[in-house]
Parts: C-alpha cells; structure tokens; sequence
C-alpha cells in the first residue's frame, strides 16, 4: 500500500512538472528571445531614424499580417536594455548599452511603405524584401493551439490509464464490459439450512438445485428447468439470500449484480454489459446469474424518459429479454432476479421462457420467526429467562433482516451494559431500540405535558383492555424516543392472514383513544394524535375503498394499492366520479365518529382504571403486560417488583457512565468475595450440625423493571397503516412531547 501511494505521488510530480516545463517552452518560443544587441523601436521611430541617416541597412518580411523590419545602425546607438529577474514575475532590471541593430514592426498599408521606400531612397539605405513565410503561422498555431490539447489529452489518457486494471486503452476498450466478477463456489458457504422462516420458498427452489446438479435427471424426461425465477417479496425477507443459499447448494458459479449496473450516461454501455455478462456466464455453465432489484432496468417499456423507446435503459432492458430467451439460448445458466415492484416490471420479462417461475417471498409467520431467531442466536450468549418463541410472538411483521438487526441490538446493548449473556430486558429495549430510537430520558418535559401524555397513553391501553378478544396491550409507555412521547403497543392474539370489520374497527377505536382521554380529563385536545388520526383515516378509508365495508357504497372496490410492498401507500388516479368521491368521504367520516363516541363510552364507564393506569404511568413511566393488567383487575401493580439500574444508561454523560460503571463493578466484586466468606461459614456451620438447609433464589431476580429505568421493557411496535395481511402489531404512538417534530 505504501508503495503504490509513492508511485502516485511520483507519477502526479511527473505530470505536474511535465505541463509546468510545456508551458514555458511555449511561452518561450511564442513571446520570442530579445538580444542585449538588439533595440526593438516602434513604427515612427524606425521611420524618424530612418530619415535621419542612422540606418545601414534593413530587411522587411511580412510575418502573420504584418511587416517584421530588422536592420543594422551605421554607428552603434546608445539604449536602455531591460532584463527579467525571474521566470514567474514581471520584475525587470534597467541597464544602459550599446546597440548595433534594431527590430520594429510596421503596419502593412500602402502609405506607411511608401514613406519608408521613399525615406530609404533619399538616404541611400540598403533595403532587402523577403518572401512571405508561412512557418511563423504554423509555429504560433502549434504553440497556441495544437501543444496545449495535446497536453490535455495526454494527462486525462494516462490518469484513464493508472485508474484501470491496464493501460488507457484498455480503460477506454473495457468500458462496456461486465464489471461483475463470479464468485468462487468453494468460497460460497451459504447453504439452505442458514435461510429459516421460508421452507416453501427453498421447497420451490430445490429443482433449481437438482437441475445444476444433474440435468440428466430432468432431459430425460422431456422437462425444462425455469430459465428465470424471479423472487418478489418485501424487503428484508431474504431474497439474496436464497439466491446465494441455490448457488451454495449446487456448488456453481454464483453472478451478482445490481440492476442500476447496467444503466449509464452513455448509450449502448447497458446492452453491452448485458451481453458481456451472459457470455462469461455461459463460459463457467452451469452458473447462476442474480439481478438485485430488477425492476431498475426492468420497467416497463414506453415509460421512460421522452415516452420513446429509444432511451439508454429500454435498450438495455431488450438485450435482457434477448439473453433470457432468444434465438442463441442460454443453456447452463439460470437468472434469479429479485424486486419489491414485479407491478411495474415490462411484461415480456415475464412471461414464459423468461421469468416464469415467480415466488414470492413474504414476512414470516411466528413459526418462521422462532426459527430466523435461532438461526441467528447460533453465536450469542443467553441467560435462561430469554424464551425465542415469546419473542418470535411479540415481532409480528418482523422479516428476517430485522430479527437479525434485533438480535444483533441487544448483544450491543448488553455489552453497553456491562453483561456477561444476554438477557430479556436486553431484547425489550433492543426492540425499542430498532423502531423508534433509544429513549429521551434526559429530555426535559414540562410537568403538565407529561401528564397528558400519560393520560393519553393510558387512554389507549384502556380501550385495549376492554376490546381484548383480538388483541393485547403489550406495553404502555411514556419515556419519549424519536417524535414519539410516548407508546402503547397491542399486539395481534394469534397471526392473521384476514381481518374482520369488527377488528378494524377495534383498532380505530384503540387509536383514538388518546384524543378522547384528553378531551374528557385534560379539557381540551393536543397536537399529539395526529399520528392517531392519520392511521385511523387510513384503516377506514381501506375499509370503504378496498374492503367493501359500508352499505352505501357496496361491495365494490374504488381504490388499490399498486405497490404493496415498496413501504409507501401510494395510491392509483381515481376511476369514481365525484359524487362517489363525496360518499366515500362522508363514509370515513361516519365510521371516524361512531368509533370516536364508542371511545368515549369507555373511558366514561372505566374511568376509575383509567386513573389509576395513568397515575402508574407518571410514576413508573413504563409497564407492560403483566402490571397493566394487574391495575386493570386489582388497581395495584404485582407484588415483587424488582429495579435494575445500568450506569451508562442514566448518566448524562461518557465521564459519569464510566465511573458508575466502574463503582458497580467493584461493588459487585466486594459482594461476591463477602457472600463466597459468608457461604464457607455456613457451609461448616451446616456440616458441624448435621442440618440439610435448601436456599432458594430470590424472586426479585426473575422479576422485570418497572421504575424510572424501566424503559428498557418496552419492544417492538409497527405501524397500523399497513395491510392486516402483514400481521404487523398496532401502535398508537403519542408525539405530543415534541409539537415541533409533529408538525413536521
């Protein structure tokens, strides 16, 4: 490394002096070199002396529009001669000398030579006229135009040169090539057992493997093997990593590239690097070609810039569907592509032939979850509390690059913590951690906003409460993180594929639980549920444009989400008139209003819970499932609650994090040597009385947090705006601690 940054440096020394010593020479030879014996007049001049019998002799040659006049004095002439000092100033020194010739430059008018011939005549001067010469025009084009393009040219083509593999040319020759290089099979060690949570997915893939292994297999019986899989699903499911777990399985040359790759400024680059890479990819056959998010170069033809089809990246997207099935083949290589948009992918790429195999990878179900978590549990250490399965549970709408994400959190928040293995706290603020940031606890909060907040919070985990046939309040919290003040989480009983009217509504009840504490107990309302309203509306307008779940407008649906997966709602042009428009607004707002007065309903009959659910909250700042309950039904939390404290969590700063932590640790190494003496004495006590005494461990140890660090139980929540098909938990999150931050 050394070595190749002194060639740099010596190579850029080289160049930089290279143009510096051009640049003289050039003004050198066009600025010309005056003799110390030559006095260079002007036009008048050389003609007034001239006149007066000073000259010998002169020569007139016309050089680039003009007339040069050199010539000798019959006497030398006394002249002040100037000199420069440096090369790089304009610094000169005066002298005073003799000169015996002279220099001038005369215009090429008629009148001006006539007066010189005239003058030259009277005195009897020896006059001598040169040809026209073309070589002062050619030497100043050179010099002016010609040697510094060259010189630009030549620094660009070497600096091409060193920034490539070879030689310029070969840059230059090279720049439609593949850049993509295979990967070695032996070196891939990525199998179908480190891709959990999608056996039907490897299921379908296993032929895939079988063919690369022994095509006989399948020849032999008239088949043909998919020329093109293409894996859809949501990001984070683990697409890439099937395509690397086939490569893996069947031991082949693995191709991986992205489809913005292909596309570049230059027209033609995209389709030659399409056919480059399919021609070493039939070299090394059998082999596996992966194209991450196709739909970069996959989308559908006509939508381009311009409208046209003549466009950079529809070129390249031709040469694709040449590759995958036209006349030439391509035996002995499989393309596996993966999108999250396959609704605006080109549909010539998939039809038969070309991509006709499409599975579509999705979240995991719990059981899929529990076995991505195990995956990725392999090299943590895990204290005896932690239960996967609850934890797969508590995750629904997890995809596989999140549980890994989560795990990987908490091992960092263990080891933040000073732990040994991780534990279920650990996991809880990790969950925390993943979706909305670590905790505010430093933020300083006005005593009434935070009290309204805990009244909010309280209001939603009320109605979750009371609508518990679907759904369970896992968490309630009002330590503030990200724009959120606070949180209540309720999770789904069971996975669902399907959600019923009644649920939907359960839910819009839930999240404008909020709003309507405030107005019954604070008096007035908060910017703090907006984000309540804003997944509301969302869940009720699905409710009548998708769904079909008003009487007005029938069973029709109005509207669709063209994009299921890309993480945004956007939405389709309308096709409905505006009378339609005015219904189905009219229907969002009625089913808005009956679950906001079912909302109220409940908080006025529980209001006695509500209080002290609320109250809990200002003191503990966080609960979760067991004590929420435990207030429900009894109005006191569960006996046995125990605090942990981290140091480096409450201290506000690194300085006092490190002495907290440091003063834990050797407190702790105090108690172990104090109850190791304590042990001995009571182990010989025992032996000398002959006692069998048994020793349980204290309660207070299984028990979870529940003080003012007791922000490290909150989990996971998701946003309630998604489809009830993604099985994601609700969240009806409270930003009124941050009013800056929600009207953003």
């Amino acid at each position: 490394m050394k070595n190749n940054r002194n060639r740099l440096i010596n190579n850029s020394l080289f160049y930089i002096l290279l143009f510096v010593v051009l640049v003289l020479a050039a003004s050198w030879f066009a600025g010309g070199q005056s003799s110390d014996q030559t006095k260079t007049l002007s036009q008048d001049q050389f003609i007034t002396q001239l006149k007066q019998g000073k000259v010998k002799n002169f020569k007139l040659e016309p050089i680039g529009g003009a007339y040069q006049v050199t010539g000798e004095y019959k006497k030398a002439q006394k002249a002040k001669t100037t000199r420069s000092v440096s090369l790089f100033s304009r610094a000169q020194s005066s002298t005073s000398s003799e000169v015996t010739s002279f220099s001038s430059t005369v215009l090429p008018n008629n009148d001006t030579l006539k007066r010189i011939n005239n003058a030259a005549m009277a005195e009897g001067v020896k006059t001598t006229a040169a040809p026209k010469s073309q070589s002062g025009q050619w030497i100043s084009l050179i010099l002016t135009v010609i040697v510094p393009f060259a010189l630009f040219f030549f620094i660009i083509f070497a600096m091409m040169g060193r920034g490539g593999q070879g030689g310029g040319a070969n840059r230059v020759m090279n720049f439609g090539k593949s850049k993509v290089k295979p990967e070695d099979p032996k070196k891939n060690k990525v199998r179908f057992s480190d891709v959990a949570g999608a056996e039907e997915e490897k299921q379908e893939l296993v032929e895939v493997v079988e063919f690369l292994k022994d095509p006989r297999k399948y020849v032999s019986l008239g088949a043909r093997i998919p020329a093109g899989v293409l894996l859809e699903g949501p990001p984070g499911t683990g697409k890439t990593l099937l395509a690397k777990a086939v490569a893996g399985e069947a031991k082949v040359p693995f191709y991986s590239i992205s489809g913005s790759d292909f596309v570049e400024m230059f027209v033609g680059v995209g389709a030659s690097r399409v056919r480059d890479l399919f021609e070493n990819a039939k070299k090394d056959a059998p082999s596996i070609i992966f194209i991450d998010e196709i739909d970069a170069v996959g989308r559908q033809r006509g939508s381009g810039t311009g409208g046209g089809g003549n466009d950079e990246r529809e070129q390249t997207l031709n040469q694709l569907l040449i590759e995958l099935d036209g006349f030439t083949g391509n035996e002995g290589v499989i393309v596996m592509a993966a999108t999250n948009r396959s609704d605006v992918l080109d549909p010539a790429l998939l039809r038969p032939g070309r991509f006709d195999r499409k599975i579509l990878v999705g979240r995991p179900d719990v059981k899929g979850r529990e076995a991505i978590l195990k995956v990725h549990a392999r090299n943590k250490p895990f204290t005896d509390d932690v239960d996967l399965h609850a934890i797969a549970q508590q995750t629904p709408g997890f995809a596989g690059a999140d549980l890994e994400n989560l795990l990987n959190e908490a091992a960092l928040v263990a080891a933040r913590r000073g732990k040994q293995k991780i534990d279920s706290t650990d996991l809880d603020e990790a969950e925390d951690r993943v979706i909305a940031g670590p905790a505010k606890k430093n933020r300083v909060i006005p005593q009434e906003e935070r009290h309204t907040v805990a009244y909010h919070e309280a209001g939603h985990a009320l109605i979750g409460l009371v609508l518990s046939d679907s759904r369970v309040v896992r968490k309630v919290t009002i330590v503030p993180r990200g724009r959120a003040g606070g949180y209540a989480i309720m999770l789904p009983k069971d996975d669902q594929n399907l959600a019923t009217k009644k649920e939907l509504n359960e839910q819009i009840t839930g999240l404008l639980g909020g709003r309507t504490a405030e107005e019954i107990i604070v008096g007035q309302p908060s910017s703090g549920a907006s984000n309540d309203f804003e997944q509301a509306t969302q869940i009720a307008r699905t409710m009548v444009t998708e769904y079909g779940m008003t009487d007005r407008l029938g069973t029709v649906q109005l509207e669709k989400n063209g994009q299921p997966f890309s993480g945004g709602n956007y939405r389709q042009l309308p096709s409905y008139s505006e009378d339609t428009a005015k219904l189905i607004d009219q229907e969002v707002k009625r089913i808005i209003d009956e679950d906001h007065e079912r909302a109220r309903e409940i908080i006025e009959t529980h209001r006695k819970q509500h209080k002290i659910i609320a109250e809990a909250l200002l003191k503990y700042e966080t609960l979760d499932e067991k004590e929420i309950l435990s207030l429900y039904n009894t109005g006191k939390m569960p006996a046995n609650d125990a605090n942990q404290e981290f140091p480096s969590e409450s201290a506000a700063t690194f300085e006092q994090a490190k002495k907290a932590a440091e003063a834990k640790d050797a407190e702790k190494q105090k108690t172990e040597g104090t109850s190791n003496d304590d042990s001995e004495n009571k182990s010989d006590k025992s032996n000398d009385e002959n006692l069998d005494e048994t020793v349980y461990p204290s309660e207070k140890d299984a028990t979870k947090t529940s003080d003012e660090n007791s922000t490290t139980d909150e989990t996971k929540s998701e946003d309630t705006t998604s489809t009830p098909d993604e099985n994601k938990s609700s969240n009806q999150s409270d930003d009124s601690s941050d009013n800056k931050d929600n009207n953003d």
